[in-house]
């Protein structure tokens, strides 16, 4: 929609909250603002798409996650939003009807075989991909590992656990915090190769804030002891993130989720700019309160904008170098926001007759081929990083999921580099080859493909990070301005912790919370686990 007017005042009779970014954290304060506050919500969207990097991208009636997302948080107010948006489904999906697959569903619940509006329950497979065979994700030493590992590789392993359990090293490093957790020998054939490919630099150089974020609780000890006690657990026992067994998924992929809350947005009386891209935003020189933002349109022309409060979910890099008068930024502020490091990121997807890696596991599938989700390539002879299945995330993102298979092979990189400027017909062959040459794919079987490309999917820590904390306490004093998401306060945050600083800032807004609670989200001691449980921060 464009706007009628440079101006998003109501005749006066409503506060307006301008919104930066529709993500999920933009769509979630939106959400929030009309179920608890007297604000009007209006987002402004750079692009003509909805979901930010969790959007679902269509190619020939075949859909691709970006990134694959799981829907799963120990937060129960990101999981009530979701429910409400979409609810579990309440009878079998179509490749569990094929498959006599029995689970436990919503009673009441959409049929996904008659609704779209639904939320699958599926099932969380995910291997490494090395030496040509799979191992558990996240690595054990199951006796599976044991036999793919054989002997000197596994002694190496189990002494050089003991050894980091013995001496641990100073967490100063991300290589540091890994071997610690693992011992050296499993970090150097599991974490070392894997991590370089996601950030471009070696693991001695980032910071270790970012294991702390994505593997808080994580150890080879805790992986094996959550397998052994696995028989055991109740269904609602606490099971760290990275180990969970099932998860929610939309049945069209996130986006569709993203979407229907957008939908619910506008239908409430938000307002939703498609192609408008912040490029302003006017600071008062006393108070440094935001008086104003401007945007290109999708006209072209600049468009002024004005409300109450400011929800950004901008990248800190972009949003710094957008404050006028800019003289008001201070310059190792400015100077820091600027050289803000962030990873890009590339997914090809393939339509597949077939693969040529069989299906050895326990797990049936619609199509006969591997059940996982995510494959992770660990093998340093490609830049290959991940591979996904959609047929295994939801049947119904693939227009043929009984006869093809509907793949995604995911690479980071930086934008500019020799990867990201290759032309999509130069790029889609070198991944045809490197699947190829690993054993997963014949490129004879190649029926279809398309390149998707992510500016700053990844906010990284390393750089200018280690001034970082100084950016955000400045960023913090200004009044009307509020950081959320994941881009938005430079924070590599899944969904839900993108979700929660949104809900979190509406609870600031209401007096429920102080401005240090939005950035305190994600940063306690368990990953996925809120205050009390509720996801709720404390005033």
């Amino acid at each position: 929609m464009n706007p009628g007017s440079q101006s998003c005042h109501d005749n006066g009779q409503k506060p307006a909250a301008l919104i930066i970014g529709a993500g999920p954290a933009g769509l979630t304060a939106a959400w929030s603002l009309l179920e608890e506050t007297n604000y009007r919500p209006v987002i402004l969207e750079a692009t003509n798409e909805i979901g930010g990097i969790s959007r679902t991208v269509v190619h020939h009636g075949n859909r691709m996650d970006i990134g694959g997302h799981r829907f799963f948080s120990k937060s129960e107010r990101v999981n009530e939003v979701w429910e409400r948006v979409m609810p579990i489904q309440g009878a079998p999906s179509l490749d569990d009807i094929a498959l006599g697959i029995e689970r436990a569903l919503a009673p009441g619940g959409p049929d996904p075989e008659r609704e779209d509006r639904v939320m699958l329950i599926r099932d969380r497979v995910s291997r490494i991909y090395f030496l040509r065979r799979f191992f558990d994700y996240p690595i054990s030493l199951s006796f599976a590992t044991l036999r793919s590992l054989g002997l000197g590789r596994t002694l190496r392993s189990g002494l050089g656990y003991l050894a980091a359990r013995l001496r641990r090293l100073p967490e100063t490093n991300l290589e540091n915090f890994y071997i610690n957790r693992f011992g050296r020998p499993l970090y150097e054939m599991f974490f070392e190769g894997y991590t370089q490919k996601v950030w471009g630099v070696h693991p001695r150089e980032i910071s270790a804030d970012w294991g702390a974020q994505r593997v808080k609780g994580l150890s080879l000890w805790r992986t094996i002891a959550q397998a052994l006690t696995r028989p055991f657990r109740s269904a609602d026992a606490e099971v760290e993130t990275s180990l969970i067994e099932s998860f929610h998924y939309p049945k069209y992929g996130p986006g569709q989720l993203y979407e229907c809350m957008a939908a619910d947005i506008e239908a409430r009386g938000g307002e939703l700019h498609f192609g408008h891209e912040v490029t302003t935003l006017h600071l008062d020189p006393e108070s440094h309160a935001v008086t104003s933002l401007e945007t290109r349109g999708p006209d072209g022309k600049i468009h002024s904008w004005t409300g109450d409060v400011i929800f950004s979910t901008m990248p800190i890099k972009d949003l710094c170098a957008a404050f006028r008068p800019a003289d008001l930024v201070p310059p190792d502020i400015a100077a820091t926001a600027a050289a803000l490091p962030y990873r890009d990121f590339m997914t090809v997807g393939l339509l597949m007759r077939r693969l040529l890696i069989t299906n050895e596991t326990q797990r049936p599938t619609l199509s006969g081929s591997v059940p996982d989700n995510w494959i992770y390539v660990q093998d340093r002879d490609v830049r290959l990083g991940r591979l996904q299945i959609f047929n295994n995330w939801s049947p119904y993102l693939v227009k043929d999921p009984e006869n093809t298979l509907w793949i995604g092979l995911e690479y980071f990189c930086s934008e500019g580099d020799p990867d990201w400027e290759a032309s999509d017909p130069d790029f889609i062959r070198q991944a045809v080859d490197e699947l190829a040459r690993i054993g997963i794919i014949d490129p004879a079987d190649v029926l279809d493909s398309v390149r998707i490309r992510v500016k700053k999917a990844y906010p990284a820590y390393f750089g200018a990070y280690e001034n970082f904390d100084a950016v955000s306490a400045w960023l913090r004093r200004l009044p009307n301005l509020i950081c959320i998401g994941r881009n938005g306060q430079h924070r590599y945050n899944n969904m839900d912790h993108s979700m929660l600083t949104a809900l979190t800032a509406v609870d600031y807004l209401n007096g429920r919370a102080g401005m240090d609670d939005i950035w305190a989200v994600n940063t306690e001691s368990s990953y996925h686990e809120a205050d009390d449980n509720t996801g709720k921060a404390h005033a």
